[in-house]
């Protein structure tokens, strides 16, 4: 079956912004993610940053190094970020792969809350190897549905597209 020349400007363009809004949004995700984990190694952005420990807590009595002075942060939570930012940036190559990326990594960052939530309890014990606080568990949280929606939003957008240039051809 054939179907006009209008049409199919139409439907690509259609497919074409969907597949858009989700590359873009694992983009800017990913790019975010970077900049915090380089942010993270910054002294001044990161208060307390020396010695920056691998993972793990401070010995007592000893500061937190805290990225804007808000987040526990260390040497592994700071290349989790990065390798986070790689992966959204590589993901959005694709919209298929941005809306993996976007609704796995919301998922993965709701389950790192409600790991923080019960880490956070035993604040210097071996199960909170990466430094959680409880501004980090509200920002995962924030992140997390942040993700998921976006990423359901352009999947919703991406199904969309498809299932209309499917049924008019």
């Amino acid at each position: 079956m054939s179907h006009s020349p209008s049409n199919s400007t139409t439907h690509g363009t259609d497919t074409d912004k969907a597949g858009a809004l989700a590359r873009n949004a694992a983009k800017a995700v990913g790019a975010v993610f970077l900049l915090v984990g380089i942010l993270g190694f910054v002294p001044g952005i990161t208060q307390d940053i020396y010695p920056l420990n691998f993972f793990g807590h401070e010995p007592k009595g000893r500061e937190h190094a805290l990225l804007l002075g808000l987040f526990e942060v260390s040497v592994l939570h700071n290349i989790v970020h990065l390798l986070f930012g790689v992966a959204g940036l590589a993901m959005a190559k694709n919209a298929r792969s941005a809306v993996t990326y976007l609704i796995g990594g919301g998922v993965i960052y709701l389950v790192l809350t409600v790991y923080g939530l019960i880490a956070n309890g035993d604040h210097r014990g071996a199960i909170n190897f990466v430094p959680i606080n409880g501004h980090d568990n509200w920002l995962h949280a924030l992140l997390g549905v942040g993700m998921l929606a976006l990423g359901f939003i352009a999947k919703k957008a991406l199904d969309k597209s498809h299932d209309h240039t499917t049924t008019t051809r």
